[in-house]
Parts: structure tokens; sequence; C-alpha cells
């Protein structure tokens, strides 16, 4: 199973995540600030980590633009006893995956952990397929159902990358600098072009749709199990 690396000052807080993790087959490290967690996973690198944003030495802002810069798939989820927004984009923006508010039901954190998993896992592939739909993103081909579809390049990497993590928030400014590049000099309202010509072309052949999400930005759903 995979190895968790648990990063909170908060003991209690630490044993009750690690407790329901090991519980669930998983392997957990224990950090009780960022940089220790850094140390940690510059030592022996893990599947995941959970980090809390309010922590001593170095915080999990400053972690978790650390970890995203050494791993750019590590799956990452931040816990915080704060909810306001504009942490959530903060979060979004530094490369966290996910985002749980304390105090939390342990029983969700450990299903977002898998959640989280299994996105990485897909996302780690070059053959996507949700519903009806199968991206290959080494011919650049979309199929669905029986028909195959081709998409201008940046459509195509767009979806892909909603498609890769289902569920997963993306906002304007992240999809620009892993799609358009960070030197994009152009507005970044042009996702909301490219987001918009995605739900036309699929609005009555797929069983997906692209939702936005108001003062955060973009996500897929499934719409059939």
């Amino acid at each position: 199973m995979a190895t968790i690396l648990v990063a909170d000052d908060d003991a209690n807080i630490r044993e009750l995540v690690c407790l329901f993790l090991r519980n669930d087959g998983f392997t957990t490290v224990e950090a009780v600030d960022g940089k220790q967690a850094l140390d940690l996973y510059r030592q022996a690198p893990v599947d995941l980590v959970v980090l809390d944003i309010m922590m001593p030495v170095m915080d999990g802002w400053a972690l978790c633009k650390e970890l995203r810069r050494l791993n750019a798939d590590l799956p990452l989820l931040m816990l915080t006893a704060r909810g306001e927004t504009w942490e959530k984009v903060k979060g979004f923006e530094l490369g966290s995956d996910d985002y749980l508010t304390k105090p939390f039901d342990p029983l969700e954190l450990t299903a977002r952990v898998k959640a989280l998993l299994k996105r990485y896992k897909i996302g780690s592939t070059h053959l996507i397929q949700f519903g009806n739909v199968t991206l290959d993103r080494q011919s650049y081909k979309v199929i669905v159902g029986e028909e195959s579809l081709t998409l201008p390049l940046k459509e195509f990497e767009l979806l892909y990358k909603l498609a890769g993590t289902p569920g997963q928030v993306y906002t304007r400014e992240q999809l620009i600098d892993q799609i358009w590049g960070l030197d994009y000099s152009g507005d970044d309202r042009t996702v909301d072009v490219h987001i918009k010509r995605l739900r036309e072309r699929f609005a009555a052949i797929s069983d997906f749709q692209i939702e936005t999400v108001r003062g955060l930005g973009y996500r897929l759903e499934a719409t059939h199990d």
C-alpha cells in the first residue's frame, strides 16, 4: 500500500489521521512542521502528503510550493482550521490537489486520500477513459462511443488535464501555466473560451460535464456511473 506523509504541528491531529490511515492499510510517516516534512520527503519519497497550513518553521504554503517544485505529480491534501475561499484559491494556485477544513471526519479524509491516489494513477498514464469517452495523449485522439473526434491541441490538453483528475478544481491561473505555459502573455479569459467550446462539442454526446466552481475555477464531473 501507499506511504502517506502527515505534516501537522498538532500531535492529536497527527495521531488521529495516522490511526485511520493505518487502519485502511496505509503506511504513515509523521512530521511536526514543514521543514521536517521536506527533509523526510527528500530522504524517502512518499506517495501522498497530508499537510496542515498553519505550522511553525515552514508553513503549509511554503511546503506545498516546494513539494510541487520537486515533484509536479505528487498528490497533496491540505488541512486547515480555516475555510475562507481565498485560502482555497491560494492552496490550489500553489499546487494543492484537495482541501479539507478542520474539524473533519477522518473517514472523509481517508476517502479523499484514496481518491487522490486513484487520480494520480490515472493521470500518470497516456490513456484516460471516463464514461463513453477515451482520450489518447500519444495520438491525440478522442473517441466518443464509436465516433472519433479531432480537437485543436489546446482544447485536447485542457480536456485531458481536467479528465485526468475528475472532481479536482483548477483555477484559470493553473490551467494557463500548465497548458499555455508560464510565458503566456494573453488574457486568462482564453480558458473560458476553450471551456465554452468543449462544452458545446460534448454537450449531447458525452457522459461528463465541465462545471464552473464559483470563485475558484473549473472541474470535470461524470454525469453517469
